[in-house]
């Protein structure tokens, strides 16, 4: 994970205790609270490194998508969990401030919101987890919103993971360098420091700050991020690989079915414009529905 999710502006007042769409997440608190990064979607503000081949209202639109695939990959693995020790209660860490409204409109009920709008990555990341703490779950994790398909099943090991006795931390490393989850059982302010965010030195150095203060570190698989085009054509290619992806399977490495992004990378299909921008951008055939 990186600020490419991203949020790495000012803060505003601070408001952010307060702000949950879901009163339930104050009053019975799941063992584990996962928020993904979340920024609103306005066009030339979000996944403006997939322009080209997207247009900045296309990429708008497509943050849109994985905002509510990823949203629905938390709640999925909510209800797969079923013990309170290492349930699942979903948040989107959001901004920029004043875009609740955004959210509320865009996500499932079942998701409360935590302002998190903070000039620094990791300062926004670190507030994340305590506010996460602060609502009274025994776990924290950040997760990014430019993985879609993330399988389901590495959220739900997240949670079993931080549910076992002693201090410890979960890391998703990303096939970038970054990392897609963070997960901690204490709000360790040195996990955040000093880190080249942004970089592909992030998860290495995020290693590093945990060895520093004897902490364990559980690793989950290798996953990737769409936030270059290297990242959509692989999305493409998996997406269009997975004529049954509804069908759940036992393999902890299916990919989560992402239903939004896959019905817009359809609507996309459908558009010449696109599939011209498309193929001379990915050095490939055209695009087809």
């Amino acid at each position: 994970m990186d600020n490419a999710n991203r949020l790495n502006g000012k803060s505003a007042n601070d408001k952010s205790v307060s702000a949950s769409s879901n009163p339930a997440h104050a009053t019975t608190a799941a063992g584990c609270g996962i928020a993904f990064m979340a920024k609103a979607s306005a066009p030339g503000r979000a996944k403006t490194r997939l322009v080209p081949p997207l247009t900045f209202e296309e990429a708008a639109v497509l943050n849109t998508a994985f905002l509510r695939d990823v949203a629905d990959n938390v709640l999925l693995a909510a209800r797969d969990c079923d013990r309170p020790s290492s349930g699942i209660a979903g948040y989107a860490a959001y901004g920029p401030p004043g875009s609740e409204d955004f959210f509320r409109r865009t996500l499932p009920g079942g998701i409360g919101l935590i302002e998190a709008w903070r000039q620094n990555f990791g300062d926004c990341l670190l507030h994340t987890i305590e506010q996460i703490f602060a609502r009274g779950h025994a776990s924290a994790v950040v997760l990014n919103s430019d993985s879609p398909t993330l399988p389901t099943a590495f959220l739900v090991e997240t949670a079993a993971a931080l549910a076992r006795p002693g201090d410890r931390a979960v890391l998703g490393p990303s096939s970038d360098g970054g990392y897609y989850l963070l997960g901690l059982k204490t709000a360790h302010r040195h996990m955040f420091e000093n880190i080249a965010w942004s970089t592909e030195q992030v998860a290495k150095q995020t290693l590093e700050r945990a060895r520093e203060i004897g902490l364990d570190v559980h690793r989950l698989p290798v996953w990737y991020d769409v936030d270059d085009v290297d990242g959509l054509r692989r999305l493409r290619a998996e997406l269009s690989d997975r004529p049954d992806a509804r069908r759940r399977r036992l393999d902890r490495n299916q990919p989560h079915h992402a239903g939004h992004t896959a019905a817009l990378m359809n609507s996309l299909c459908r558009n010449h414009d696109f599939n011209r921008r498309a193929a001379a951008l990915f050095e490939a055939e055209p695009l087809r529905a």
